[in-house]
């Protein structure tokens, strides 16, 4: 850009002047006067010197090599400042004084290459080398934004899946729940009962499992119920009956692996209220089966009677409903018959004996299996004593006291009912014997609840004609041998073709005690007839035409099922 022709040289100058002073404020201009401005000799030797500029071109300077080019000057913050230039240009542009002022200090950008130079001299000509900045990778197109995408599809595959599975326990759910009977009458059908009837090959009554409305049977509340056997009980068949929902999920995932591994000898992990929704609102088939259904119908009634009845409600049915053996059905009848006593007088030894009843009353009878049963009682007295330390003592709910077992209240409690003098009850009884013997194989069928409920009508293969008969030739038998120390007897009496039995005497006397009648000789595991069965067999093989110089392989052989005509 040309200043206009009528300009004082004077003036252009001091215009030139001003704006490098803006430009360098920091930087005197030589023989400046003190007031700021230039002298007029200064303007005038500046100004001739311009006008022989105009009158000639200069050559331009020789490149001469610089051994080293000098660093930039760096300011506080080590940022390379402005550097002044030789040449002079109307027309550049202005910078302000604003542009000198320090900058703040910036975090290093660590994705970029930085050089540190050292500092300067003031009087050296900076030079500034620029290095360019590695280029960045977006994360999610690397390595790990490939793990990312990986994780959220397997995130949204288990989240389906999860839908899915949800979408499927509805809809069985559903499916079932519509089959299930309504349990807001379940006092009521806990009072309906039939009689179970045996019968022998004639179609005579020989045993009634009697209606327990019409038998030994009587409600009591639960506040009329010795803590004890709440506990005892408790302990026995349910742990967690305060805390689940009528469910133990942990106990049917420990259940399923058991049946698993065992290939189906495990456990059922029924509560409380499964066993009280089982015996009061499934039908008789039904409560024998063992299938995933009728689990899954079990659990989902069981959920229900918790939802609309109380704990107290559930226990108080539970021990009203139970069968306690010989006869006594709930825990008041059962302390009448095994202790003469009412259910609220039960002491702890008591109540673990009782507990452990339920399980099995056939099998748990102290009157015909008395070790058993004894056994079964410790068994109870040792899950009382490891609750009571894991919980630090039983809570129960009819009683502010908790219920603690030590291990010498344990030790005493077993030792009380060993030592026992148990009284056998007065039951109307035809073929003693014979009948434990049909209530032991229908237990192996059904469970006792269904067994004495459900009015079955059993036919036996007993003559009894042939029973008579039987039972007069062992009791003269033992009678003819008492001298030769022989006090019992049994016999088995079966017909071949079919295998049926017709008749069975399990000991002399089913009733005296001194030679443990109530004991089967006939079907006991420790009673073998030994010798006695040796001259049958050898009648058996001189039939065939065999003699004692007979010879017989030593080699596997295979026998057809008795009764089977091919």
């Amino acid at each position: 850009m040309s200043s206009p022709p009528d300009e004082d040289p004077r003036d252009k100058l001091r215009r030139l002047l001003a704006s490098e002073d803006e430009t360098l404020p920091d930087l005197p201009l030589p023989d400046e006067e003190p007031g700021g401005s230039p002298s007029d000799d200064t303007i005038a030797s500046v100004i001739s010197s311009l006008g022989e500029e105009d009158e000639k071109t200069p050559a331009p300077p020789e490149q001469t090599p610089t051994p080293d080019t000098p660093m930039p000057a760096l300011d506080k913050d080590n940022m390379p400042l402005p550097r002044r230039v030789d040449e002079i240009d109307t027309g550049a542009t202005r910078v302000t004084p604003a542009a000198y002022n320090s900058i703040p200090s910036r975090p290093v950008d660590t994705h970029q290459s930085v050089n540190k130079v050292p500092l300067q001299p003031a009087g050296s000509r900076p030079v500034t080398t620029q290095v360019p900045a590695r280029s960045r990778i977006p994360f999610w197109k690397g390595s790990g934004g490939c793990l990312l995408r990986i994780f959220i599809i397997f995130l949204f595959g288990l989240v389906g899946l999860a839908l899915l599975g949800g979408s499927i326990a509805l809809y069985q759910y559903y499916s079932i729940a519509r089959t299930l009977p309504s349990v807001s009458d379940l006092r009521e059908r806990a009072s309906q009962f039939e009689t179970t009837r045996i019968l022998d090959r004639n179609g005579n009554i020989l045993y009634e499992i009697i209606d327990p409305n019409a038998g030994r049977r009587t409600y009591v509340p639960l506040d009329r119920i010795s803590p004890y056997i709440v506990a005892a009980t408790i302990a026995t068949e349910d742990k967690e009956f305060y805390n689940h929902p009528g469910f133990d999920l942990w106990a049917i995932v420990r259940a399923l692996w058991e049946n698993y591994r065992t290939e189906g000898q495990g456990g059922g992990a029924s509560t409380i209220t499964q066993q009280l929704a089982r015996n009061l609102l499934l039908s008789p088939e039904e409560r024998v089966q063992r299938t995933y259904t009728r689990k899954a119908r079990e659990i989902i009634l069981a959920a229900e009677i918790t939802r609309r009845y109380t704990k107290d409600e559930i226990l108080e049915l539970y021990l009203n409903e139970n069968y306690y053996g010989n006869m006594a059905y709930g825990i008041q009848a059962a302390s009448e018959t095994y202790f003469g006593k009412t259910a609220d007088q039960l002491t702890l030894a008591e109540s673990a004996f009782l507990a452990g009843l339920p399980q099995s009353p056939s099998i748990y009878d102290i009157y015909t299996n008395p070790e058993d049963t004894l056994m079964r009682h410790q068994q109870v007295l040792v899950l009382m004593f490891q609750l009571s330390l894991d919980q630090i003592c039983i809570p129960v709910s009819n009683s502010d006291n908790p219920i603690c077992v030590s291990a010498t209240d344990a030790t005493n409690a077993a030792n009380e009912i060993k030592n026992y003098p148990f009284r056998p009850p007065n039951i109307e009884i035809h073929y003693p014997h014979w009948v434990t013997f049909v209530r032991g194989q229908l237990e192996e069928m059904y469970d006792p609840q269904t067994i004495y409920r459900s009015g079955f009508t059993i036919y036996t293969t007993l003559d009894p004609n042939l029973q008579e008969v039987a039972q007069r030739i062992v009791a003269e038998r033992v009678a003819a041998m008492i001298a030769n120390n022989a006090h019992n007897g049994a016999l088995l009496a079966m017909k071949p073709s079919t295998g049926e039995i017709m008749a069975m005497v399990g000991s002399a006397d089913f009733y005296n005690e001194a030679i443990d009648g109530q004991v089967n000789m006939a079907t006991s595991n420790t009673r073998q007839p030994g010798s006695s069965i040796k001259p049958i067999t050898y009648v058996a093989a001189f039939e065939k035409g065999w003699t004692a110089s007979t010879l017989i392989w030593d080699v596997p052989s295979e026998f057809p099922p008795s009764g089977d005509p091919n």
